[in-house]
């Protein structure tokens, strides 16, 4: 048996001893149980002896096998360092798994300037970019979701920022109920439910709304379902109706007056989940993930600012008034 061949039929060995079945093994090797199988007898047969044995709990090793499994097993368990260190040097790649909202309308609009200090470095988000995408191979994850989320012992947790969720429209649509009274600009207009938000305790639903402010619209609970903040964006950037929606990622669309606020800021909710950043404490080690997570922290803060200046802007005006 040449080298190659030799040392796939001990991985399949000890895959098998290890998951109890070749069944498993194979699906860790992306193989058929059947090559699996023939990978193991081709080594019997090399060796001359019968390594693996039938037993009620599955696979167990043969007697002849039994003084060698630790041997194996710290073998395997070597490799794995050997990689993992190689992969560590692979070079100026950032892997991303992060909400696509997120990554659409809020990462994507600052990356450029994070890659304007890093020309050579690849990134992959969502199994998409300069980067090659490499099975299980995930540097950053960033979700949303509450913020006591739990802490995972092999990735940091770093909060980024909570949202500011209020009715937003257009300039189109607020010309066209302009003479209406405030309270009944609802009546007869589009209303779009955004699902992004709907195991946030705090986010308001249309009824919700409709009732706090003691609007008049008939039969809030209907309407368009979007699944993605970008696609309700979108529709209400066209003119289209009004959507209940965190306003920090619609920030570039509301500074360019592609998007308003029809209602005062004082309608609208903080959430109480989060956005949350967890990077993998092994890719730690290399400097420009660090320097992403520093940069990702600090574009965050500059979220939480505005938002807080923008908030308490309109709140002293409402008190002056």
């Amino acid at each position: 048996m040449d080298g190659p061949t030799h040392l796939r039929a001990l991985q399949a060995l000890e895959l098998a001893l290890r998951t109890g079945s070749l069944k498993a093994a194979a699906e860790r090797m992306a193989i058929t149980p059947a090559a699996a199988g023939q990978r193991i007898k081709s080594l019997e047969e090399f060796l001359g002896i019968q390594l693996l044995l039938r037993g009620r709990s599955g696979l167990q090793p043969s007697p002849a096998l039994a003084h060698a499994i630790p041997h194996l097993e710290s073998a395997f368990r070597e490799l794995g360092v050997f990689t993992e260190m190689l992969d560590m040097q692979r070079g100026q790649e950032l892997h991303i798994a992060a909400a696509p909202d997120f990554a659409d309308l809020w990462l994507q609009q600052r990356l450029p300037q994070f890659l304007a200090a890093y020309p050579n470095l690849r990134i992959n988000i969502n199994g998409e970019g300069t980067a090659p995408k490499r099975v299980g191979r995930i540097d950053c994850e960033i979700s949303f979701g509450p913020a006591n989320a739990p802490q995972r012992e092999e990735r940091s947790l770093d909060t980024l920022f909570r949202d500011f969720v209020l009715p937003i429209s257009s300039p189109e649509m607020d010309a066209r109920v302009a003479r209406r009274r405030v309270r009944h600009r609802l009546e007869g207009c589009a209303l779009f439910h955004v699902d992004f938000y709907k195991d946030d305790p705090q986010v308001p639903r249309w009824p919700q709304w409709v009732k706090a402010q003691r609007h008049k619209r008939t039969a809030p609970e209907r309407g368009i379902r979007f699944t993605r903040i970008a696609q309700a964006i979108e529709t209400v950037a066209d003119g289209a109706g009004y959507a209940l929606c965190g306003i920090a990622l619609a920030r570039p669309p509301l500074e360019s007056g592609a998007l308003s606020l029809p209602f005062p800021l004082a309608t609208g909710r903080w959430s109480s989940h989060a956005f949350h950043m967890r990077v993998a404490t092994n890719a730690l080690v290399r400097p420009h993930v660090r320097q992403f997570r520093h940069w990702l922290l600090e574009e965050a803060r500059d979220t939480e600012r505005w938002l807080d200046d923008r908030v308490a802007r309109e709140t002293r005006a409402t008190a002056r008034r």
